[in-house]
């Protein structure tokens, strides 16, 4: 299904499994745009399939391309919805309140980010309002449950890290991997900030990211299924260069912050992505954030709060 933003890495894929006893399965819905629907409404016809042979809508996270047309799936085939618990907010609107932009707005500025940014927020929950309509009931998809289909099963793994309820569907048997946005052959997963509610983040998205990873990294997996375009192999490959970038970002910013002396993330940010544009900033922020996290958790750089900015000093 095409998505309207480059970031995505590609066209958003939905996997339609089928079920026991008939019909299908639904892994990621995909995303709620006149375009979107016309694309699946088009592989539906493809396979000699109607909407209303959907008995199950299994979602893999909370981002717009990947359940953004789940109601209007569920409404023509009355098939549950289901998704971990910590993304349930994003698939029910619950995060997207005024409420919550005003958590983001305080702690946005706490990093230091100019208020422009905080429009940019405003924009993208718009964005969502209009390509991903509210799920009014979710139910828990919860970790290690085997799903059943008709051809095979399938464990689901909770993978935090993109978003904070990611979850990935393993068929060991087979050893296909459904990754969604957890391995992408063509971007990395940006780490988002998410703060789930709160004033500041539970969730450190980057040193989840590389826990689950690393976890991923030990499976027997021969083909991902990937949650944008083509199926590819070679994950421990792919998941070494992840970590290595990554590496060589956290070794760019601790030269910053020698360099310089303590710094606000969106200061950083400003120097590690010199050339992003206004509209990026969030994600450029997220990934400096990130980055700064699991240095601190490494004990090589550490947090202050100055006149209610937080900067990070070099260790």
């Amino acid at each position: 299904m095409p998505v309207p933003f480059i970031e995505a890495g590609g066209p958003a894929n939905v996997y339609v499994i089928d079920e026991e006893g008939g019909g299908v399965a639904l892994f990621d819905a995909g995303i709620g745009t006149r375009e979107g629907r016309d694309a699946l409404l088009a592989g539906f016809a493809a396979l000699g399939l109607k909407l209303g042979d959907i008995r199950r809508i299994f979602i893999s996270h909370g981002h717009i391309d990947h359940y953004g047309y789940a109601r209007a799936a569920q409404e023509a085939s009355g098939a549950p919805v289901y998704a971990h618990v910590r993304d349930h907010d994003k698939l029910t609107g619950r995060e997207r309140t005024a409420l919550r932009l005003d958590q983001y707005a305080a702690y946005l500025e706490k990093l230091g980010a100019a208020p422009e940014l905080l429009s940019h927020v405003r924009v993208h929950w718009q964005d969502t309002g209009r390509m991903a309509r509210p799920v009014e009931e979710v139910l828990p998809l919860e970790p290690s449950t085997v799903l059943q289909f008709a051809r095979f099963s399938a464990e689901v793994l909770h993978l935090p890290g993109h978003t904070p309820g990611l979850v990935s569907l393993w068929a060991a048997r087979e050893r296909v991997f459904f990754s969604d946005d957890h391995l992408l052959e063509v971007v990395s997963p940006n780490p988002l900030l998410d703060l789930e509610g709160n004033l500041e983040p539970v969730h450190r998205a980057l040193v989840e990211y590389i826990r689950s990873a690393k976890r991923v990294r030990e499976l027997p997996v021969e083909l991902v299924a990937p949650g944008h375009n083509a199926p590819f192999s070679g994950h421990v490959a792919l998941i070494d260069r992840l970590l290595g970038f990554y590496a060589r970002r956290q070794e760019r910013i601790v030269s910053l912050l020698t360099a310089r002396g303590a710094q606000t993330p969106a200061e950083l940010s400003a120097q590690v992505f010199p050339m992003a544009k206004r509209s990026q900033h969030f994600l450029t922020l997220s990934e400096v954030m990130g980055n700064l996290e699991v240095l601190e958790e490494a004990g090589r750089v550490v947090r202050s709060t100055v006149a209610g900015r937080l900067r990070f000093d070099p260790i």
